[in-house]
């Protein structure tokens, strides 16, 4: 390797991928998935030179193994079995599953085939991978960093200062961080606002695991997209329009009333409140939005909770998409007093400088061998290799739409 080992920790990714892989492991155990690299970015493009640096990062991942401590941490998050931690106690990355060439417009193919509980957690550590080695090397790396450092301090100082408010937020920038230098500064940096007097705004935890143990503070994060693709989708006997109902009950019975945040834009939110009646809009203690507009999605989940019998002061609006500041400053004030506020914000707070970052993802794109896909509120955000499927999925939404 030309540059510094990058992931030195199978604790290196973000929590709901553990979340996730935990209901994978007790109810999915025998499902097969294949993940796609994509760079959406059209002016970027990885040298040979960046693909095998890539190549060799990944080989190094996969030699990693879990420690007894690290076990230990993950133990201790209440939701966690023991029958969980002792399958990471003999679970290791295979490099066999990765196929990487240099086949496409931007240089970099990456796919990854094998069981769900393998290749699930694959794609942050590829992600964060495929981020720095780019970074690194296409660039001035400590030019890079000093511009990285000047905005994060101005960020710091504007919410210690009130001129932003974030209320409670988290940082989810594992995938797409400039380094794991520059993410673990910025985690770091923003423990530092609960000295601060006045300031409304609370750091809250990090979605990287690894950084959370070191930092004391706590891990977040519950389900993705994967789960509701794979859970809704993966069994060809389902009507992919109930996917969030498939999704949801599999949820509930892994973990109850515990680590409970529904992702609600797989295959629309208006679908997914279709199947978020009552009993799941009880017994989940908030929701995520990811796609559309903010202030309309959360002024809907409102709504629905009202619809319901619910008091929504009591529920929390988990916002994670694209934010900044001024928006989470936005989007604060809007449903301040009306609802519990939260944000999860990423690439802003571990990959902001001077140099536009990557947008750079890796999805689920066949599960079980059938196609699987997601319809979010934002067109352009699904990812599946097959129209005709994404027709089809379309159809069948429509249909329930219409006609429950």
């Amino acid at each position: 390797m030309r540059l510094p080992q990058i992931i030195n920790s199978l604790l290196e990714t973000d929590l709901y991928k553990f979340s996730m892989g935990m209901a994978i492991y007790h109810q999915f155990p025998d499902y097969k998935t294949t993940w796609t690299f994509k760079c959406r970015n059209k002016d970027v493009f990885f040298t040979p030179e960046m693909v095998e640096e890539i190549k060799e990062q990944l080989v190094a991942y996969c030699n990693l193994r879990f420690s007894e401590d690290e076990l230990a941490y993950l133990d201790n998050i209440k939701w966690f079995k023991g029958s969980y931690i002792d399958f990471l106690r003999i679970w290791q990355p295979r490099y066999e599953d990765f196929e990487i060439t240099t086949d496409s417009d931007c240089g970099l193919t990456i796919e990854t085939k094998g069981t769900w509980l393998n290749t699930s957690m694959y794609e942050i550590p590829t992600l964060a991978i495929v981020n720095e080695v780019y970074f690194r090397m296409q660039y001035d790396y400590d030019e890079l960093m000093e511009s990285f450092k000047e905005r994060l301090e101005d960020k710091f100082n504007k919410l210690k200062t009130c001129k932003w408010y974030a209320r409670n937020f988290s940082e989810f920038g594992l995938r797409r961080r400039l380094s794991s230098e520059a993410q673990e500064m910025a985690v770091e940096k923003f423990t530092h606002l609960k000295d601060t007097i006045g300031c409304n705004s609370v750091f809250i935890g990090t979605s990287n695991v690894y950084l959370a143990k070191k930092f004391g503070i706590t891990p977040v994060g519950t389900m993705a997209h994967e789960w509701i693709m794979c859970v809704g989708q993966g069994n060809h006997k389902h009507n992919p329009a109930y996917s969030n109902w498939y999704a949801l009950e599999a949820w509930v019975k892994e973990y109850g009333i515990l680590n409970g945040t529904a992702l609600t834009d797989a295959i629309t939110t208006d679908c997914f409140l279709k199947d978020f009646q009552l009993t799941y809009a009880t017994l989940f203690s908030g929701v995520r939005h990811d796609s559309g507009d903010p202030i309309e999605w959360g002024d809907k989940m409102i709504k629905h909770y009202e619809s319901l019998g619910i008091d929504p002061k009591n529920k929390t609006l988990l916002f994670s998409d694209s934010l900044d500041f001024e928006k989470t400053t936005e989007i604060f004030h809007h449903f301040n007093g009306r609802a519990n506020v939260a944000f999860g914000i990423g690439t802003y707070l571990s990959n902001d400088t001077c140099i536009e970052p990557l947008n750079i993802v890796m999805k689920t794109t066949m599960c079980n061998g059938q196609d699987v896909a997601k319809i979010s509120d934002t067109p352009g955000k699904g990812m599946c290799k097959n129209p005709e499927y994404v027709e089809y999925l379309q159809r069948c939404i429509d249909w329930r739409m219409a006609h429950e």
